[in-house]
């Protein structure tokens, strides 16, 4: 699902730029000048119409600057593209990198804004020559470009999440090589539901399962799972407006944060 207009909620996100980089960061912004945690992720790290994320909840136990490098809907190509981004990790204590879906990256299939990666900007021949059907100007988003076209065909649909995982798992090792230093995966969880229809994408992050994610283990020092099944659309705590009510329940609240936040700092 996309997430717009950042601003228009009744909580302050205090967004940021670092560095070179274009894109808006949830702040205050940090002082990078000393040692700090580098934060990076999409619309859960940056914590949407949460006071309080799980990254400050770190940084105040720790007492250590935690620069919260994520955006909203943010894929890995928003940061593999970046060397300014890429120097600020390299300079931190340690980075730790939310699991990201595989939907929001460009790939053999079809293209992404280079910043807003859920943005759906062209299909490939390739694509639209197994979808011929399709009429591919009617997307602006990637996840309903790939909600409708496993509805047309979930057989052909098969060779996309292929794709899919296979670009992702490209992006995540380039990026990876890319970071010295210590380096932590949060995987947040959703597994599996019992029953879904056959549209249905599947659990977040898209795509994702556990000997994909599995096979990064020898590329970062840790993988730090947690479980957020049935964690989405618990209200309680959570700042938003009337209008932004349908968005806020697709995203976690604030006792999932701190149940996010005990468990890095256990390993952290």
């Amino acid at each position: 699902m996309a997430f717009e207009r950042v601003d228009a909620s009744p909580l302050n996100y205090n967004q940021c730029r670092y560095g070179q980089s274009k894109l808006l960061f949830r702040g205050p912004r940090r002082s990078l000048k000393s040692d700090y945690i580098s934060f990076v992720g999409s619309s859960e790290t940056y914590g949407k119409f949460v006071e309080t994320p799980f990254v400050e909840m770190v940084e105040e136990a720790m007492g250590i600057p935690c620069a919260n490098f994520s955006a909203m809907n943010a894929g890995v190509d928003a940061f593999i593209h970046d060397p300014s981004l890429l120097g600020l990790f390299n300079r931190s204590q340690t980075t730790v990198i939310q699991v990201m879906g595989a939907q929001n990256m460009s790939n053999r299939f079809y293209s992404v804004h280079a910043r807003r990666n859920d943005r759906f900007l062209k299909a490939s021949t390739l694509l639209r020559s197994i979808y011929r059907e399709v009429d591919f100007s009617e997307f602006s988003f990637t996840r309903h470009l790939l909600t409708t076209l496993k509805a047309v065909s979930p057989q052909r649909f098969a060779a996309v999440e292929m794709e899919l995982r296979s670009a992702w798992f490209a992006r995540m090792e380039l990026m990876l090589r890319q970071i010295n230093g210590r380096c932590i995966l949060l995987w947040l969880r959703e597994p599996q539901p019992e029953i879904f229809s056959a549209a249905d994408l599947g659990p977040e992050p898209l795509f994702l399962d556990a000997p994909l994610v599995g096979r990064l283990q020898g590329m970062v020092d840790e993988i730090v799972e947690v479980d957020i099944a049935h964690e989405r659309g618990v209200l309680d705590g959570m700042v938003y407006s009337a209008m932004e009510a349908p968005v806020a329940q697709q995203m976690i609240g604030p006792a999932t944060h701190r149940k996010i936040a005990d468990r890095l700092l256990k390993v952290l």
